[in-house]
């Protein structure tokens, strides 16, 4: 079980300073509206933290735009709803780069990048659907499958408000190993790549019983290849096992998010 509590913690608890811009083409006052500063967290999502922002710009914009959906971009590039915050700027940011400016839009919505999450509904249902993804590695599905609504309800809401003890209350059922498993069947994981990401199956042990690690996973996956990780901001040690890295340093749909430089 994932019981080192203090990192779990420490994790969840990681926050971004963000700088939210109006894009100037859509402004219709004469008076251009002031910035908004926002302190996100690192394992949530955006359509969960920029109600406020929302609210923030929508006197700026045409009366005919108010009802569209904000999305959201760096540098010109529109930034995908179903990617954790954290992966976001791992993928993007250079660590002093801070606040992050990010630019906030009511037109055009490029639907081609953009899981179009209209209601916090459809981000709970993407959410559910990766921990689902995640059990059917480890457990073969079992666990999700047999939890009760509440359950299913108190893991969403410890995440949309921001709850560490809420959420874990549920989420160490999904980590915890029985006698049945001495280890997870398979690590669930993404490792974002350009402007995707790569999975598959994966043990966390070979045949032999020794554990793999951190690198024997991109030595599976990037063969030959030369590999800089990033996850939650840090560079985690190649030697890193990856049960221990499953259990301990994946975001809260279970997968380990990781963003790979290949040299």
């Amino acid at each position: 079980m994932a019981n080192d509590r203090e990192i779990l913690r420490e994790l969840w608890e990681g926050k971004l300073p963000v700088c939210f811009k109006l894009d100037l083409d859509e402004v219709v006052e004469m008076q251009q509206p002031d910035p908004f500063y926002l302190m996100v967290s690192r394992v949530s999502y955006f359509p969960l933290v920029i109600d406020k922002v929302r609210k923030h710009f929508l006197r700026y914009v045409a009366s005919d735009k108010m009802d569209q959906v904000m999305w959201l971009d760096y540098n010109g590039q529109p930034l995908k709803w179903h990617y954790p915050i954290g992966v976001l700027f791992d993928l993007l940011v250079s660590v002093d780069d801070l606040p992050w400016t990010i630019t906030a839009h009511f037109e055009k919505l490029p639907e081609e990048h953009i899981y179009d999450f209209k209601t916090k509904d459809d981000m709970e249902a993407y959410f559910k659907s990766c921990l689902k993804e995640a059990d059917v590695l480890k457990f073969k599905g079992q666990l999700v499958s047999s939890m009760q609504i509440k359950d299913h309800k108190q893991l969403w809401m410890g995440l949309q408000n921001d709850k560490f003890d809420q959420f874990w209350a549920v989420n160490r059922k999904l980590m915890e190993l029985s006698s049945e498993y001495e280890n997870f069947r398979h690590i669930p994981f993404r490792c974002y790549v350009g402007d995707g990401y790569k999975q598959a199956l994966v043990k966390p042990v070979f045949e032999n019983g020794q554990h793999k690690t951190l690198k024997d996973l991109l030595d599976e996956l990037f063969p030959g290849k030369q590999t800089k990780i990033k996850t939650h901001g840090i560079n985690p040690p190649l030697e890193t096992p990856l049960q221990w890295m499953s259990e301990h340093l994946s975001y809260p749909d279970n997968f380990l998010h990781l963003c790979v430089e290949v040299c």
